[in-house]
């Protein structure tokens, strides 16, 4: 899947690669988690069978191109030396560090998209096993398994969290970093390991008050206005929020979530800018504007809208016509929020949410259509 696509006359003229870049070893995971999911609210598997064949190359891409070296892992190495050597989300030359801050050699194997490809291999076992291929869903499932295991190679024991990396010799980078938190939100790791990067991802040296660091301020390449060294990233923060809800820490959700909404009440708009400056809120009470940070970046403005999803607790079941609620809560600060003319398959739902002695609770629940809402 591309990286990103650019048009303008730099593209036309050939004067840039990015014009149909397709330097990226995360988003042909993350598009198979995207399809899988627009199933559950769409209440059908049309788009699923209509971009079968896509999704299929997908799958083939992660375990075939996307392993270099057929060790299990999916991996990533600059083939154009045009391209960017680093191909994560953190795509900057000195963005996936060991622990003295040198960046590690390709072909490198992030932690996070061994979580991407577990949750879109457990994602598309569960759409195939509905379209009748069960033999094939439990083939996936062994796979997704199997790189789960995998995982256990990226474990450092001091400080007790997830590298970053492995770089070509197969060697550990730093632990000091937000990635991790994405295995979380893949849901890819036990209780005990979720607790220990919540440890980590929750302490003074990653959590800045506004939202998670991308690097830790005790690392030695730590900058907090670097573009994946120090800085925060309302996406990543958010994705972190999640998986930390997915496993029941829910103060550290909304923790993270009002930190959030607190930053964006500082910028224009209330809109989120790419990233901002990791400094400590305690030190400075605005955070501190990256100078060429995208804004508006859709990234960031769909933070917001997702962390408000996981903390109303919806959780949609549109192929069984139900829409769960699970464990509602708000930020403290809210006391009532309203969605209207949500739809689910072919009905709408609107919801009223209210805290009342100290808890947060779905007073009422109006639907139209062929759907039932369900409160656990």
């Amino acid at each position: 899947m591309l990286h990103e696509l650019r048009v303008g006359e730099p593209a036309t003229l050939g004067e840039t690669p990015f014009a149909r870049y397709y330097g990226s070893v995360d988003a042909t995971p993350l598009f198979l988690c995207l399809l899988c999911r627009h199933a559950d609210w769409s209440g059908n598997l049309d788009l699923f069978r209509e971009l079968r064949a896509p999704a299929e190359a997908a799958l083939e891409w992660i375990d075939r191109y996307g392993d270099l070296d057929g060790d299990g892992l999916v991996e990533y190495r600059r083939r154009s030396p045009l391209g960017l050597e680093t191909q994560g989300w953190k795509d900057s030359a000195d963005g996936v560090p060991d622990a003295l801050g040198e960046p590690l050699a390709a072909p490198v194997a992030l932690v996070e998209v061994q979580g991407y490809a577990i949750r879109a291999k457990r994602m598309m076992a569960r759409m195939l096993e509905l379209d009748g291929e069960g033999a094939r869903a439990e083939r996936l499932r062994d796979e997704a398994a199997g790189l789960e295991a995998q995982l256990e190679r990226f474990w450092v024991a001091d400080p007790g969290g997830y590298a970053i990396g492995l770089d070509r010799d197969k060697r550990p980078g730093s632990a000091l970093t937000s990635n991790q938190g994405h295995l979380l939100w893949a849901n890819a790791v036990s209780d005990e390991r979720a607790r220990r990067i919540r440890d980590v991802l929750m302490s003074d040296d990653m959590f800045s008050g506004w939202g998670v660091r991308t690097l830790a301020q005790s690392h030695p390449a730590h900058n907090p206005i670097g573009y994946h060294t120090g800085s925060v990233w309302p996406h990543d923060s958010a994705l972190i929020a999640l998986g930390l809800r997915r496993y029941g820490y829910d103060e550290d959700f909304t923790t993270i979530f009002e930190g959030l909404l607190e930053a964006a009440s500082r910028f224009g708009d209330y809109r989120l800018p790419e990233l901002f400056g990791g400094f400590a809120r305690e030190e400075l009470d605005e955070p501190v504007r990256y100078p060429v940070a995208c804004r508006p970046q859709a990234w960031a403005a769909g933070s917001i809208p997702l962390l408000l999803e996981s903390g109303l607790g919806l959780s949609p079941d549109a192929l069984n016509g139900r829409l769960r609620i699970v464990r509602p809560s708000l930020p403290r600060r809210l006391e009532r929020v309203e969605v209207t003319g949500l739809v689910l398959g072919g009905a709408r739902i609107d919801l009223r949410f209210e805290r009342a002695d100290g808890h947060v609770t779905l007073a009422d629940a109006r639907v139209e259509g062929d759907a039932e809402v369900v409160v656990l």
